[in-house]
């Protein structure tokens, strides 16, 4: 699980940003909502709110470039266009097989290398206290190395910094630099990064055309999220009715010079009232959505993976957000995650649904961004577990909402069409 993340000189971070899924136990309301393991609490869900344009998104981008780079793929990432240093600080910090690991890199985007890694293991005992064990430090500004195998330590001064220190050596030569590969290499092929107004219907597919348990979950998850929907299938292009004018012949498949990719997407069909229909064609965008979403959804609880969705509830009734979310705060998700950027008020509810560190913003302003949690603000300040927060959110008392003066823009407009219209006379 996703614990913390650390971005400094990336996108449109300028100063280091920590946006953090700790739990904090000291209140125990909604603990259902808490992934707890050797000592280690972590919120299975957070929601990120903010105006557009403010760096939502751009978390998500970094997140996205971190699993890249531990996978061995092209980082995907800028830094500040407002700062001269072309290097990008990113950090993570993960919950793997039980234990916590931290994981900062950085990136220099204008000559594509990796000039620090710090690499380091935290262990907590039951009274909370944290011990931090540095497994690598690999850092070509200060000319610094740390490393527990004497062999590999003489060579890190001399090694390219074109990519992660495992990537460039054999690591089944070094017993830990193998070990702490598998373990980053494990947890980020477990990240689901999706955009909610691009979301690839290919895992949905493949899970359809297997008659199996986690296709039949994908079903209903898919059904029960529309009223009117009997059933929803892959089907054989036969079985999909199509209305034709009398003259004309359906042609042959091999006369269509369509893409396999596209005759999955219509063979995929919704069912109503016994008819089947291709769920592209006929469907809302909202249940086309859900239909893409379900896949990541359900691989995500039944495989305990992570999953970041930017945009959460983009033409998705809140009625169904709130349902979603639920489910991965429900006790019967026991180590699955959902991170999700969000502009619906009716998720920002302490009362029913949310701890108050489930909730963070993106505040922008003139001086620059910010990341903060709900949690942040005390009870001296007005901000209680009982308090309303979508209130307090419309006020403008807890920030991150947008400016844009629309009424000072309309009245503009009219100004000036009366002015037009003065001089047209």
């Amino acid at each position: 699980m996703l614990i913390e993340v650390r971005v400094k000189n990336c996108f449109s971070f300028s100063e280091e940003i920590r946006f953090s899924t700790k739990a904090d136990m000291r209140n125990k309301k909604f603990s259902s909502n808490v992934h707890t393991e050797n000592h280690f609490h972590i919120l299975k869900t957070v929601g990120i709110y903010g105006p557009n344009n403010a760096g939502k998104t751009c978390l998500v981008k970094c997140i996205r470039s971190v699993k890249n780079i531990l996978l061995n793929q092209k980082p995907c990432m800028m830094s500040n266009i407002f700062q001269e240093s072309t290097i990008c600080q990113l950090g993570i910090t993960f919950l793997e097989e039980g234990r916590e690991f931290s994981y900062d890199v950085w990136y220099d985007e204008e000559k594509e290398e990796y000039p620090y890694e710090r690499f380091a293991e935290i262990t907590k005992d039951q009274y909370g206290n944290e011990k931090k064990t540095v497994w690598l430090l690999k850092d070509s500004i200060k000319g610094i190395h740390q490393y527990g195998e004497e062999e590999l330590l003489k060579m890190l001064p001399l090694i390219s910094q074109s990519n992660l220190l495992f990537y460039l050596v054999d690591s089944s030569k070094f017993q830990q630099l193998a070990e702490m590969k598998r373990i980053v290499t494990k947890f980020a092929s477990r990240i689901d990064i999706v955009n909610m107004n691009n979301i690839p219907l290919k895992r949905t597919i493949h899970l359809m055309k297997n008659q199996n348990d986690l296709q039949r979950k994908v079903v209903e998850f898919i059904k029960n999220s529309d009223l009117y929907m009997d059933d929803f299938e892959y089907v054989d292009m036969d079985q999909i009715r199509i209305k034709m004018d009398s003259d004309e012949e359906k042609p042959e498949e091999k006369a269509l010079d369509i893409p396999d990719q596209i005759m999955d997407q219509i063979r995929l069909v919704s069912v109503y009232k016994g008819v089947a229909v291709p769920s592209v064609l006929f469907d809302s965008t909202g249940t086309k959505k859900i239909a893409a979403l379900a896949s990541y959804i359900i691989e995500g609880m039944e495989q305990g993976r992570i999953l970041v969705v930017d945009e959460l509830d983009s033409s998705i009734h809140f009625k169904l957000t709130r349902a979603i979310v639920a489910m991965f705060n429900n006790e019967l998700n026991t180590n699955a995650q959902m991170i999700f950027t969000v502009h619906d008020i009716n998720l920002m509810d302490c009362k029913k649904m949310f701890r108050k560190e489930q909730i963070w913003f993106v505040h922008k302003d003139d001086t620059g961004i910010y990341v903060y949690s709900l949690a942040e603000f005390t009870a001296q300040q007005g901000v209680r577990d009982t308090t309303d927060i979508m209130e307090k959110y419309r006020r403008g008392v807890l920030g991150a909402l947008p400016d844009p003066e629309l009424i000072q823009s309309l009245l503009s407009l009219k100004g000036n069409q009366r002015e037009v219209s003065l001089d047209g006379r």
